[in-house]
């Protein structure tokens, strides 16, 4: 991942490659914002430029970036504007984040980046350093041949401010590239081909990046899973020559007072089992363990900023494949605890690894519970490819989540668990199955089937980031193509806001 440093020298002087500056839509057209640098030089040298933005195409839109040769008084080699649409007298973070992302999308390939964009506080400090690091995100590791003509993102990034020497600022700066660091660690396992990520290697990974930061670690192999009654995982990791596994990972502050536990689908590739999904868009289901990589990064992030909060997580791991040894509709399953499950469809398969997690982790009382999965096509349907779905057994908790990730610029948004919808899950044979078969609201139906698993008074949410963990699109703002590394600012915000007080 790239440097970044603060600098309160003028913007203008600063030798680098390209110096970014804002563009917002004023009412009479676009207007230059260079940020907290009010140095005479620089402003001297931007005004040479102000006249003429709108005959370069700037118009202050989002995502909207134009590279120019830097006018008189500026050491940069190359002018870059990036929008930060409609002109305020404070900007929102997350335009911040988006701006300072999509510059540095467009600057793969430079060293040396010079930030002047709003970063007068803390916050602002964060949302610059969060969008430049995630936006210069590359993922290469793959290629050989090719290598070449893959440019890698910025090697370091200036952000230019006059509070630098300030504690918090500097404590901003720190927390952003923390939190960065594990986005990125997400991004990279969502994009690990399945043949390198198979659940032993997803399980060695996590642990290793766990204990580097002070975890405790524990894994269970399939012989550990069927000796302690993890039916959802085995059942669904039988069909694979690649079996499953259970990664628990523990974070302990000695002062905490408060347990935050989460669990992560980890599904490495999800064929459908018996219940084969179409050909079609396949390949993107390498990235089913997405919740799973959240988790483990978030926990990750937590180890080096040390909130005083304990946190658990929980990764249960299998892989999803068709065989003579795979499960088969309408067989049953006991899942951990002693709860009964008929498998109507194989391709149900997320929410059996995941009641088998959210049962162990309940049964250590923590005062929360989050679950966050690649669950549901319906979650595409309902909100599309870019906002997540927020569900819980608790109104204030649902609440909450859905202002931290707004907070952090992670787009989710509330849904109900309507009872009613558990008549559907009704089994003849087991305690329940695993799907509704008149498929009707089958983002909510997966809900209220995990919520089967969480204790009576055990406060829950469930976090479907079905789309919103795999970008199939183009890139935009900070977000690439591929893995997007969703849900880890939530989570790390969720972690310190327990820390904070009661949640």
């Amino acid at each position: 991942m790239a440097t970044v440093t603060l600098s309160a020298e003028p913007a203008a002087s600063i030798t680098a490659d390209a110096l970014v500056v804002g563009v917002a839509r004023g009412p009479k057209g676009p207007v230059l914002v260079a940020g907290s640098d009010t140095s005479t030089q620089t402003r001297r040298a931007l005004s040479r430029l102000a006249a003429s933005l709108s005959a370069v195409g700037a118009t202050g839109a989002a995502d909207e970036v134009r590279v120019l040769p830097a006018p008189p008084g500026i050491a940069a080699a190359t002018l870059v504007t990036t929008g930060l649409g409609e002109r305020r007298t404070r900007y929102e973070h997350e335009a911040l984040r988006r701006a300072a992302g999509a510059a540095a999308r467009t600057l793969a390939g430079r060293s040396r980046v010079v930030l002047a964009l709003p970063a007068a506080t803390p916050a602002e400090v964060d949302a610059v350093t969060t969008g430049a690091l995630l936006g210069g995100y590359t993922f290469h590791r793959f290629r050989q041949a090719s290598a070449e003509q893959a440019k890698p993102g910025p090697k370091a990034f200036v952000v230019a401010t006059a509070h630098g020497g300030e504690r918090p600022v500097r404590s901003a700066l720190t927390h952003a590239q923390t939190v960065s660091a594990a986005v990125a660690l997400t991004r990279d396992l969502v994009n690990t081909p399945p043949s390198h990520l198979p659940p032993k290697q997803f399980a060695d990974t996590a642990a290793d990046a766990a204990r580097r930061v002070g975890l405790d670690v524990t894994v269970l192999d399939e012989k550990a899973l069927r000796r302690g009654g993890y039916g959802g995982i085995v059942g669904v990791g039988q069909g694979s020559a690649n079996p499953p596994r259970l990664v628990r990972l523990a974070y302990r502050h000695p002062k905490a007072t408060r347990h935050l536990a989460l669990v992560g689908k980890g599904i490495t590739f999800d064929s459908g089992g018996i219940s084969i999904k179409p050909a079609a868009g396949m390949e993107a289901m390498k990235s089913d363990m997405g919740g799973a990589a959240a988790v483990i990064a978030a926990l990750v992030a937590v180890g080096r900023l040390k909130p005083v909060v304990n946190v658990t997580g929980w990764a249960p791991m299998a892989e999803n494949m068709p065989s003579g040894s795979a499960q088969r509709p309408s067989d049953v399953l006991t899942i951990f605890g002693g709860r009964t499950v008929e498998v109507l469809n194989t391709d149900a398969e997320g929410r059996l690894i995941l009641a088998d997690a959210l049962a162990a982790a309940g049964a250590e009382q923590p005062d929360l519970i989050v679950d966050v999965a690649t669950l549901t096509g319906a979650q595409l349907i309902a909100l599309g490819a870019r906002t997540s779905a927020i569900m819980s057994n608790d109104d204030d908790v649902r609440a909450r989540i859905h202002a931290l990730a707004t907070r952090v610029g992670e787009a989710m948004w509330p849904m109900p668990l309507p009872d009613e919808l558990r008549k559907g899950l009704d089994s003849q044979t087991a305690d329940i199955a695993n799907i509704d078969n008149a498929r009707q609201a089958g983002m909510l139906s997966a809900g209220v089937f995990l919520k089967e698993f969480v204790q009576p008074g055990q406060r829950w949410a469930h976090l479907d980031i079905a789309g919103p963990a795999y970008n199939q699109g183009q890139p935009y703002g900070y977000t690439p193509s591929g893995g997007t590394g969703i849900a880890v600012r939530t989570l790390v915000a969720l972690a310190e806001a327990l820390a904070e007080g009661p949640f």
